[in-house]
Formats: structure tokens, C-alpha cells, sequence
């Protein structure tokens, strides 16, 4: 077995952490922006979703190059991080209005693509054992990185927006600079020399791969749209019950909950497998989906403990799909089959911060409070191919 130095873990989930802070930033400055930019009261699903469709067509870009298998993943990283930030610092100067903004969080995102699938395939490099236990650190680093730029807009912390903007992307150019000189291309790395035209369907020809993407499908319906709408919940509670909520902070918090859990998810996943620890907080959530109409009756500790139990379990499935994805690609093609997964969930993310958006803005029975229900779908949809692969068995 090659050897592999303790601190390669460490520094793939600092670097992760670094360059994955760009996703969210312009969320976490949108009321700002909101008035400097005049944006519409659409503002939160458009800025969200331009980062979504850049990533998603940088996914599709990189998926069908096969980018991550035929070149240096590091290198991969270095060069994505470097130009994400660059994306996201220049609209201190360049965004004058909401299209050159969503241009720029577009181009953002996809440059994201070659740091969030790309960092998962560097860690299933280094490590053929275990891969669960290291993504579920992989993806709580993600996690806290989306979370960051909440935490420098908190009133009791609060940069100004361009503050915001320029440390976030000074945090992820370090965080390539960390992957291409300390951490490297692991010892497992199995490189595809060519373009495969028949890539994606080698990939899908795998039924225990599809049903373990069909579970992650399910999954990020609710991910990304609980935490895009999360600051409206806190504000939706705050006007209902009169009360003072310091609503980044909380944010940062909540969505941070994730990062644990997800880890504790990696370490469960030692024992019981990736696809009983997925789909068991898969549940969890989606039970969270289906009360959350009631939150405005509940008291402010309990409201908190709702939302901390939602943040704690609405995403530690990521990384356990991941892991089945990853086991259940063909080896050459692993980096490819992360990404285009990565692509086709983050397309539906898409979707569901549009669909959800204009039901929430609606005044009709589902507006308001009540939309968070349509992202109890995503476990709907998603348990029962998961449940038919743990059934199979020779899971994960």
C-alpha cells in the first residue's frame, strides 16, 4: 500500500474549505447589492441559480473533456481556484447591473467545477479506504466554506461588502496554492490517456451507480434551496414572533451544523455503510420538509432546534452518495462520473430554487412559509432507490 503522510487530509479539507467560499458570497452581500445593483425580489434565486448553471456547465465541460482523468487534478484545482476568484472579486468594479452581475456569479461557478468534484476526485486518489470517512471531512469542509461569507456579514463581525468579496478570494487562491504545492496527485490516480466519446455511457451502464446518483438527486432538490432561502426563514420567523434575530450568524450556524454531520456521517459510515448513513438523514430532512409549515407556533428555542436538527442533517448524505458514486464508476473514468453527477444534481438544484422561489413570492396557499414543504420531494423521490440498493446488498 503506498504511503500517505497524515497531513494530506488536513490540507485537501482546508483547500476544499477555501475555494468552495466562493459559492455563496453573493448571497451573503445581497442586500447590498440588492440596492446598489436594483435587483428584483427574485434576487435570491437569480444569484444562486447563475452560480448553479455556471457550475453546471462547467461540470458538463470538464464531464465531457474528462478533464479531471486525462490531466493533473492539482493542477485542475490551482488554475479553478485562481480564476473562480478572480470572477468573484471583479465585480467590485465591473457589475453595474443585475445581468453583468449574474455574468460574473455565472463565470464563478463555473470555475467551481474544477474545485468541488475535482477536490473529491483528488481525495479518492489518496484514498482507496476509507473514502467515506475522508469525504464526509471533504464535504463538511464545503460546507463551512459555503457557509463563511454569512459569518463576515454577521452584525457582531460585519466587513463591508467588498470587504467580503476580496477576502473571499484571496481565501481561495491560498487554497489552490495549498493543493498544487503540498498535497499533490495521489498514489491511486488512474489516468485516462485519451477523450472517450463513449464515456457517459459506460458510467450510466452501472444500475447500483444509478440508483446511488438517483438517491443524490433526490438530495440536492432540498440541499441548496434550504440554504439559499435559510436567511428568509430566519426573517420570515423574526417578523411572525417580533423578536431580534442576528439572522447571519444564525445562518452561518445552521448551515455550518452540516460540517458536523457530515463527519460523524463519515465515521458511521465506517460501521454501517455510506448507503444506510445517506439514506437514514435523507429521512431525517425530508421530515423537516414536511413539519417546517408549523415553525411560526413554535417557541424561539424550539424554532432554533428545529433548524439546527434540519442544518445538521440536510446534507451529510452528499458525501455518502459520493463515496457509492465514486466505488461504483469505473476506475479510469472515476473523476468524470463525480463530475457529471455533480452536473446533473446541481441542475436540479437549479430547478427547485426557481420552482421554489415564485411558489414562495406567490400569494397563493403554498406561498410563504408553506413553499418549504415542495422541498420534502427530494426524499420522496430519492429513499426509495436507495432502499433497493441497500436491499441489494455488497453496499458500501
Amino acid at each position: 500500500m503506498p504511503s500517505r503522510p497524515k497531513y494530506i487530509l488536513p490540507l485537501i479539507i482546508l483547500s476544499q474549505f477555501a475555494g468552495t467560499s466562493l459559492w455563496f458570497t453573493g448571497n451573503a452581500i445581497l442586500p447590498e447589492l440588492k440596492q446598489s445593483l436594483h435587483l428584483s425580489q427574485y434576487a435570491v434565486s437569480h444569484v444562486t441559480s447563475a452560480v448553479m448553471l455556471g457550475f453546471i456547465a462547467g461540470t458538463l465541460t470538464f464531464a465531457f473533456l474528462s478533464l479531471a482523468d486525462r490531466y493533473s487534478p492539482v493542477r485542475l484545482f490551482f488554475t479553478s481556484s485562481v480564476a473562480g476568484a478572480l470572477c468573484n472579486v471583479v465585480i467590485i468594479w465591473w457589475a453595474k447591473d443585475a445581468a453583468s452581475l449574474f455574468v460574473f456569479r455565472f463565470l464563478t461557478g463555473f470555475f467551481i467545477a474544477g474545485i468541488y468534484p475535482v477536490g473529491m476526485k483528488i481525495a479518492a486518489d489518496w484514498y482507496e479506504k476509507g473514502l467515506g470517512k475522508a469525504l464526509g471531512f471533504l464535504l463538511g469542509a464545503l460546507i463551512l466554506g459555503t457557509a463563511f461569507p454569512h459569518l463576515l456579514k454577521n452584525r457582531d463581525f460585519e466587513l463591508p461588502w467588498k470587504s467580503v468579496l476580496i477576502c473571499t478570494s484571496l481565501f481561495a487562491v491560498a487554497g489552490g496554492l495549498i493543493m498544487i504545492l503540498f498535497v499533490g496527485d495521489g498514489p491511486y490516480r488512474k489516468r485516462s490517456g485519451r477523450f472517450q466519446w463513449n464515456a457517459f455511457a459506460t458510467i450510466f451502464h452501472s444500475k447500483k451507480w444509478l440508483q446511488a446518483a438517483s438517491g443524490y438527486f433526490g438530495h440536492m432538490w432540498e440541499l441548496y434551496t434550504f440554504w439559499g432561502f435559510l436567511p428568509l426563514l430566519l426573517e420570515l420567523y423574526s417578523e411572525a414572533k417580533q423578536v431580534s434575530l442576528n439572522i447571519p450568524l444564525l445562518s452561518f450556524l445552521i448551515i455550518a451544523a452540516g460540517s458536523a454531520g457530515s463527519v460523524a456521517g463519515g465515521y458511521i459510515s465506517q460501521r454501517t455503510g455510506s448507503a444506510k448513513v445517506a439514506a437514514t438523514v435523507l429521512l431525517i430532512s425530508g421530515v423537516c420538509c414536511f413539519i417546517s409549515p408549523l415553525f411560526t407556533y413554535f417557541p424561539v428555542w424550539l424554532f432554533l432546534v428545529f433548524l439546527f436538527l434540519w442544518g445538521l442533517t440536510v446534507s451529510p448524505d452528499s458525501p455518502q452518495f459520493s463515496t457509492l458514486v465514486a466505488q461504483y464508476a469505473p476506475e479510469h473514468l472515476r473523476g468524470t462520473a463525480l463530475t457529471i453527477y455533480n452536473a446533473i444534481g446541481f441542475s436540479i438544484s437549479t430547478i427547485s430554487l426557481i420552482i421554489f422561489d415564485h411558489v414562495f413570492h406567490s400569494t397563493g396557499n403554498l406561498g410563504g412559509k408553506n413553499a418549504f414543504l415542495l422541498l420534502g420531494l427530494g426524499a420522496v423521490v430519492g429513499l426509495p432507490p436507495v432502499i433497493r440498493l441497500i436491499r441489494s446488498g455488497s453496499v458500501w
